[in-house]
């Protein structure tokens, strides 16, 4: 079985609501009827029943087995309008701006995931990523003992030899671009903790560097192995080394030369980037030349699962990335 449909079967397992807001595309509405239809996740769909519904019939969708509610409702919006001012009032918002922003599909949706109503939010087909996670980022904010919310790709091969049978995880390759060394270690914890959920094996996290325990140093090293003490104090119990250079972390033989003793080197199964440009350089590469599957990017980090999605997705996409945001509820 193919490492997508595991996840699949994985998440039908769990029986875990997800919500789609954009319920005005008809890649949401179809992924909508998929995941019902096969009992992936149930699903939540805001926006005027009459008009989700007509959507759904152009769109050659069967939306009857998802629950529809509208920001529109008062009965629905209210409270939750109520309860979004309550959170943000510190900052600012005043309870009319409230029932204002809850009349927003995407803040209606993150509200509804904050009171626990639904398990995990995807979405990001018809929004930009700023728009879609401003809600998130200001309501759901980072879990418990992380500062930073960050993203990650699980990237697929045809072949078992790489990380596990397969599956590697890059991080961070779509959101922090120039992560300090407590934002680094954030992005390791984040990133074991999400590929034990996802994949189920335990996480040998490879903190990557142009350097491979001290052949070089610079600033850029050095921020690199403070990251790995810092993830070490926060989660001893993840198998984590660095600084280390790729070859190191994945190839056994160049990691026994280069880091004798090490419990990742050459064993590696989640790659964490010393900044964006590398992270995302690296996946592109990966995909195009190595051959793998690029799922993502997909987020951690966060309190509860809320996904960005790529506006050039399929509905087959969304499928998978809700599996994903009800796996990673558990």
């Amino acid at each position: 079985m193919h490492f997508s449909e595991e996840l699949l079967v994985k998440a039908q397992q769990l029986n875990k609501t997800i919500v789609l807001p954009e319920t005005d595309d008809d890649r949401t509405l179809q992924a909508a009827d998929r995941l019902t239809r096969d009992r992936i996740c149930r699903v939540v769909l805001t926006g005027s029943r009459d008009q989700v519904l007509a959507d759904a019939r152009k769109a050659g969708a069967d939306v009857s087995r998802c629950t529809i509610l509208s920001p529109a409702d008062e009965s629905e919006a209210a409270p939750l309008a109520q309860k979004l001012h309550e959170l943000r009032k510190e900052k600012g918002l005043t309870l009319d701006a409230a029932r204002e922003l809850i009349r927003d599909n995407l803040y209606f949706a993150t509200m509804l995931l904050k009171v626990g109503r639904v398990h995990g939010y995807v979405a990001g087909a018809t929004h930009t990523t700023a728009d879609n996670l401003r809600p998130a980022l200001q309501i759901i904010k980072a879990t418990p003992g992380l500062r930073t919310v960050s993203s990650f790709f699980l990237m697929v091969f045809p072949e078992a030899k790489w990380g596990h049978n397969g599956v590697l995880l890059y991080s961070d390759c779509g959101m922090v671009e120039q992560p300090t060394a407590e934002q680094l270690a954030d992005i390791a914890v984040a990133s074991a903790r999400t590929f034990r959920q996802l994949v189920g094996s335990e996480p040998r996290v490879a903190m990557l560097s142009y350097s491979t325990k001290g052949s070089a140093n610079s600033p850029d090293t050095q921020k690199v192995i403070k990251a790995v003490e810092l993830a070490r104090k926060m989660a001893p119990e993840i198998v984590l080394d660095g600084e280390m250079q790729a070859d190191a972390a994945l190839i056994p033989s160049i990691g026994e030369r280069k880091c004798k003793g090490s419990p990742v080197a050459g064993r590696a199964n989640c790659m964490i980037f010393p900044d964006l440009d590398a992270g995302n350089i690296a996946y592109k590469i990966t995909e195009r030349l190595g051959g793998a599957q690029a799922l993502g990017p997909l987020v951690q980090g966060m309190a509860k699962p809320a996904h960005d999605l790529s506006r050039g997705c399929s509905a087959d996409d969304i499928v998978k990335v809700a599996a994903i945001a009800a796996i990673m509820a558990t």
